[in-house]
């Protein structure tokens, strides 16, 4: 069981993000939340300002999950080449909206085990599209930035991605989980940078002991 002064601890952590992200919201565009799990999956190693410059017209092209599974390969993988590692990606894609087709309807499932049951989309891809589609909380995504702020913040010890995950959901409450995925990623984007953190204006700085930081402040 965790420490019960560290899961106060992470509770408080959640609460000040709250205050000091204000409206916070993922920054990939969607309007659906199959647009949102093409542009989860495009993601991948790519920046999100990079991927909605993608799929502004992307998203006029493809409408539907039976759009993109009949997408010719070829094709695609021109118009999404610009998010790296294009070829799995368009691989992916246009396999999970084959599956959307045949089992589904051409809808996108709003459950942990029907998602992460789609072709090229693992937990992260599946929080992403539960927390913001459907506001739903079955986890809490795990990228680099959240991995970098909860090694930081003294959360987690892991390096593994669904581990880090584990030792969080068992830190917060259920209720806490789709801010976290948000707040924590935003913060590690913008505050808790790899480099150079900008640790003299952090909102956590009173309760963070900075593991791994190496910035004098």
């Amino acid at each position: 069981m965790p420490d019960k002064a560290l899961q106060q601890r992470a509770v408080k952590i959640i609460q000040r993000l709250r205050k000091a992200q204000p409206g916070a919201k993922i920054e990939l565009e969607f309007s659906s939340p199959l647009e949102l799990l093409v542009a989860t999956i495009l993601s991948a190693q790519c920046t999100d300002e990079r991927v909605n410059r993608v799929t502004r017209s992307l998203f006029q092209r493809y409408r539907s999950a039976a759009d993109y599974a009949e997408a010719r390969p070829t094709q695609f993988e021109q118009e999404v080449k610009s998010t790296g590692f294009f070829r799995q990606k368009t691989k992916s894609i246009i396999a999970a909206a084959r599956e959307l087709v045949a089992r589904y309807g051409g809808e996108v499932p709003d459950s942990m085990a029907e998602l992460t049951a789609l072709p090229g989309v693992a937990r992260k891809t599946a929080n992403v599209v539960l927390s913001a589609a459907f506001a739903k909380a079955e986890g809490i995504v795990v990228d680099t930035h959240v991995q970098r702020v909860a090694y930081r913040l003294g959360l987690t010890k892991q390096k593994n991605p669904e581990k880090i995950e584990r030792d969080l959901m068992d830190l917060l409450p259920p209720r806490y989980w789709n801010d976290a995925s948000t707040q924590l990623v935003l913060h590690g984007r913008y505050i808790c940078i790899a480099r150079k953190p900008h640790c003299s204006t952090c909102p956590l700085r009173p309760l963070c002991p900075r593991l791994g930081v190496t910035e004098s402040v």
